[in-house]
C-alpha cells in the first residue's frame, strides 16, 4: 500500500531522503482518493503536502531545487516512483504513543500557565495609622454646657501578652485615661508583666479557676471607695467576668459576657447569665447611678453589625440575646453610643482575623457604655477608636462630666 502511495509523487521529490523521512514517520495515508484529488494526513501530523518542495533536507545535504507543484495531484501511474522507494533505506520514525502525547502538551499547557500566571486574590493590607498622627481630643460638652473632666476607657485586649506585644500599652499611654478597663485578659494576677503595670494607677486582676481563659482587669488614677470581683453567684464566678468598683458618684462595673458559643451550645448558660447580671445591676442602680463597660458579646440592633440577614443564629445576633439587651435597657438603662449616635452605620468594635474583614469593616458592634438613665445629664461623648490595633476588638473612650 505504501510503495503505491510512493508511486503518487514525482521523482525528483522522492530522491530527497528528508521528504521520504517525513512521509515515513508522519504514518501516511488516510484515504485516497480518485484521479485529481488531494490526500490527507494523520490527525497528528504537521506535515503540509503543498510545502514538499520547500523542505528543507538535514544539515550537510543539499538542498532540493524547487519544484512548483501548487496542486499534488494523485497519479494512476506506479512505475516511477516504486524503484525509489527501493533505494529508500530510511527506517520510519515510531509514532510516539497516546499517553506520551498527551503528557507533553500537559507539560507544555503547565509551562503556559506558569508563566502567564492566573489571576491571584491579592489580601488587601491595612494601613495602620501611627499614634502619634492620631488626635485623642474631645470638644464635645454635656447637655447643660459642661465640658469634659473624666475619661474611660474600655478595650477588651484578646490576651493582655499578645497585646502588649502589639503596643497596645503605647495606646493606653497616649490616651492616659482615669479608667481603664481590659477584658479577656487571660492571665493571672501574678503572670502580669511588668510593663503592664501602669504608674499612678491602682490597678485590680480577676480572673477565672481555667488559666488562660476570660479575665478583667481594672485600672484607676482614683482609689475606689471598694472594688468587687464577681456577681457573689457560684454558678458565674468561677470564670473571672465582673469587677465593680464603687466611687463617689457612680458604680463602674466591667465585664466580659458569656459568648453563646459556636453552634449556640451555651445559649441556655447565656441566657442565665443575662437574667442574673441584670437584677445585679438593678441592685447596684437602686443605690448609685451605675456606669457599665466591656465586652457584652452582643449587637443589640440590625445597624451594630455589617451582616444581619447571615447572622440571626449565630451567636452575639441571636433574638434571645438581642431581646436580652433591649429587656436591660427598659430596666433605666441607656446605650449611650446609640444615644448620641442613633443612626450612624459601620461603627464596629470588633472585626474577626479572616476574610480581611477589618480593612473591608465587616465588623459587630459588641463593646459598650451603658448609663443608668438618670445620670444621662453628664454624657458628652462615647468615641469608638476604630484606628488603633492591637486586638481583634478596639477601645471605646467615655468623655464625662463629674
Amino acid at each position: 500500500m505504501f510503495r503505491k502511495l510512493l508511486s503518487l509523487f514525482p521523482p525528483k521529490i522522492l530522491s530527497n531522503k528528508f521528504v521520504v523521512d517525513k512521509l515515513l514517520s508522519n504514518y501516511l495515508l488516510l484515504a485516497v482518493g480518485h484521479n485529481k484529488q488531494l490526500f490527507r494526513f494523520t490527525e497528528h501530523s504537521q506535515f503540509r503536502f503543498k510545502y514538499l518542495h520547500n523542505t528543507m533536507p538535514p544539515k550537510g545535504k543539499k538542498k532540493v531545487e524547487k519544484e512548483e507543484v501548487p496542486d499534488h495531484e494523485l497519479s494512476d501511474s506506479a512505475s516511477d516512483s516504486e524503484p525509489e522507494a527501493k533505494k529508500s533505506k530510511a527506517k520510519p520514525k515510531p509514532k510516539p504513543k497516546k499517553n506520551e502525547d498527551k503528557k507533553e502538551r500537559g507539560t507544555k499547557r503547565k509551562k503556559e500557565d506558569k508563566q502567564e500566571g492566573p489571576a491571584k486574590k491579592t489580601k488587601v493590607e491595612l494601613t495602620k495609622p501611627d499614634l502619634k498622627d492620631l488626635n485623642f481630643d474631645c470638644d464635645k460638652s454635656t447637655p447643660n454646657g459642661e465640658k469634659w473632666n473624666f475619661k474611660i476607657t474600655t478595650w477588651n485586649v484578646a490576651g493582655l501578652r499578645a497585646w502588649l506585644k502589639k503596643g497596645g500599652i503605647d495606646y493606653v499611654k497616649k490616651e492616659d485615661p482615669d479608667i481603664l478597663c481590659l477584658q479577656e485578659t487571660k492571665c493571672r494576677e501574678d503572670q502580669v508583666p511588668p510593663e503592664a503595670k501602669l504608674p499612678g494607677y491602682h490597678m485590680h486582676w480577676v480572673n477565672g479557676v481555667k488559666d488562660g481563659y476570660a479575665g478583667v482587669a481594672l485600672y484607676s488614677k482614683i482609689k475606689p471607695i471598694s472594688v468587687v470581683k464577681g456577681l457573689n453567684n457560684k454558678e458565674h464566678d468561677t470564670e473571672g467576668r465582673v469587677i465593680t468598683a464603687e466611687y463617689d458618684q457612680f458604680y463602674l462595673v466591667t465585664t466580659y459576657v458569656p459568648n453563646a458559643g459556636q453552634g449556640l451550645k451555651t445559649l441556655p448558660k447565656r441566657l442565665k447569665w443575662d437574667e442574673d447580671f441584670r437584677n445585679y445591676l438593678k441592685e447596684l442602680d437602686a443605690k448609685k447611678p451605675v456606669i457599665l463597660c466591656g465586652d457584652l458579646n452582643v449587637a443589640h440592633t440590625e445597624i451594630d453589625l455589617a451582616n444581619p440577614k447571615t447572622n440571626t443564629k449565630n451567636a452575639g445576633f441571636t433574638p434571645e440575646e438581642r431581646e436580652g439587651m433591649t429587656e436591660l435597657l427598659k430596666q433605666g438603662f441607656v446605650d449611650t453610643f446609640r444615644h448620641l449616635y442613633p443612626d450612624l452605620t459601620g461603627a464596629y468594635t470588633f472585626w474577626a482575623y479572616f476574610n480581611n474583614a477589618r480593612s473591608r469593616n465587616t465588623g459587630w458592634r459588641l463593646d459598650y457604655f451603658i448609663f443608668s438613665e438618670r445620670f444621662m445629664p453628664n454624657l458628652c461623648d462615647n468615641v469608638i477608636r476604630n484606628q488603633v490595633y492591637g486586638s481583634d476588638h478596639c477601645p471605646v473612650t467615655l468623655f464625662v462630666y463629674i
